[in-house]
This record gives C-alpha cells, structure tokens and sequence, in this order.
C-alpha cells in the first residue's frame, strides 16, 4: 500500500442483501478505490486520501436500486498496518493448509503452510470463494502436480502459492491491478515459491501468452461471463477451469456460458451463499459461442 493516508468509507445499504452489495463495489470498482469488505449492513471501501471525492462516490452511490448513506473515516498511514492486521486471522484447512501472517505463531502444523503479508489486497483465505478455491485445489492435486497452472485475478497470491506446493511445474499469476501484483509477487517470494512462479500486471489479454492445464479465476461473476471464451481457448484439451466469486444463483448462467465454449461441469460446490464451480475442457473442437 502507499504510504499516504487511506480514507474508509463505510456505506450502509437499506434494504441490504448480498446482491445489493455486489452492484455497489461493481460501481465502486470504476473509481479509484484500492479494496472492500463486506460486513451486513454495510460496505466498507477504502482509497488513498488525495483520491476520495465525495460528490463522485455519492453520484455513483445514487445509480444502486436500495438507499444508500456513507460516512468517511481518515485512517492515518501510520497506523495502516495495524488495522489491517488486527483484522487477519490465521485460518486452517484440515490438517492440509494454513494460511497465516508472518506475526501468527503457535499455529498446528500442517502439510502446507502459507505466510501471506497482510495488505488490502483480496484472496487472503477468509472469504468463502477463496476458501472454496483452496479446498478445489487440494481435490484436483493430480491435475495440479508437473503441469502449468494460472491464477487469473490472483489479490494476494494464496492459490498460486498453494499450487507451487502441490507441485505445479509453473503457475502464472496475473491481477490487473498493481497493488495487488506486486502483493502477489511479495507474497510468492516470501513463500519460497518464485522459482516456478511467475507474477504480472494485466487482464485476461495475458492469457495468449500460454496454454494451461489449470486455470482457476475467482473473480466477480460478469468478468467470468465475459472472458470464459478466453479461458477455454487457452485450455489445453482435457484441462480443467475452477471458477468462484459468484452467488449460486448465478452458476446456471455460467454453466450455459462454459458449455457454449466447450467445457463441462462435473462439480459444484457451496458455502455460505457462495458458489464454485470446476469445469473440464472435452476433447471434441471448440465451438464458437454466440452470445
């Protein structure tokens, strides 16, 4: 994060609902907001002092479908760190993962231990769709060891690094935005995993670069529906995708979207009103959708 300080802008939503939620960081997004939470009733948004203005947020704040009332909090650059770290719990996955800070010591010991620094960055493990995510991974180990892997919109870096350990012969890490690459590659190097690993700045335009084995993108569900053509292009044949991010009652326009481009969806899985879907690529010729 830069060193200047961050405003936090607590925004509560009347009614709230998780979709009401989504549209509002989907509005966010095309300002200059670097991250957000989302804690019922409210979302909490956060971006560089000299960047907030309030007339922009309330213009765009006016556009959602509920009430929307905000309030801004300065948070000083010296004490960024610590807020954010007095959020960060150490979370364990079976005696299979953990992922915790650096300042997190006493944990049990688990088959792969991953150290992430704490940055308002996404992908820490805490949200349900990463969480799903990691547990995907661990079920597709065979998929994951001696072939190439992508972590499209990878925030901190947590699946790119659990693939390197799994042994992934390379995994690429893309995020379109900086804060979160260069979050991404501190958090690869930390974890002893940049030999095989590889970090970039971009969106989905990268993915011409490689063909892939596995391709996971926890990523809002509109990106997923836009760039699914792209992620079944770069597939190899027999390759699998995972995709979260997305509420169930969004996986059957994503399955449509995927089986358009070729793929089939073996699995689905749930938690906590979030979904994660895992699709292979058949070995027939790629159709060309039309949407």
């Amino acid at each position: 994060m830069p060193s200047a300080d961050t405003i936090e802008v607590s925004i509560r939503l009347n009614p709230f609902s998780p979709e009401a939620a989504e549209i509002a960081v989907a509005y966010l997004s095309d300002l200059p907001y670097e991250a957000f939470t989302v804690e019922d009733p409210q979302v909490k948004a956060y971006i560089p002092r000299d960047l907030y203005d309030a007339r922009q947020l309330r213009i765009a704040l006016d556009g959602l479908d509920v009430q929307a009332d905000f309030q801004a909090t300065l948070i000083p650059s010296q004490n960024w760190n610590a807020e954010w770290e007095s959020r960060f719990d150490p979370i364990v996955i079976g005696r299979t993962v953990t992922v915790k800070a650096p300042f997190h010591t006493g944990l049990p010991r688990t088959r792969f231990q991953i150290t992430l620094r704490p940055q308002m960055a996404f992908g820490t493990g805490h949200h349900q769709t990463t969480a799903l995510m990691l547990e995907a991974l661990l079920r597709n180990e065979g998929r994951v060891r001696g072939h190439v892997v992508l972590d499209m919109g990878c925030g901190t870096g947590v699946l790119a690094i659990l693939a390197a350990k799994l042994g992934a012969d390379k995994v690429f890490a893309f995020d379109i935005d900086p804060v979160a690459a260069r979050s991404a590659y501190d958090n690869v190097r930390l974890n002893r995993t940049s030999r095989r690993t590889e970090v970039r700045c971009g969106d989905a335009s990268l993915l011409q670069m490689n063909r892939y084995d596995l391709i996971l993108a926890n990523i809002h569900r509109n990106i997923i529906l836009e760039d699914l053509p792209t992620y079944a292009r770069s597939l190899r044949k027999g390759g699998l995708l995972l995709v979260s991010g997305f509420y169930p009652s969004d996986a059957e326009a994503v399955r449509q979207r995927a089986g358009a481009c070729g793929l089939t969806c073996p699995d689905t899985r749930e938690r906590e009103g979030w979904a994660c879907l895992e699709f292979e690529k058949v070995s027939g010729p790629l159709r060309t959708p039309s949407f």
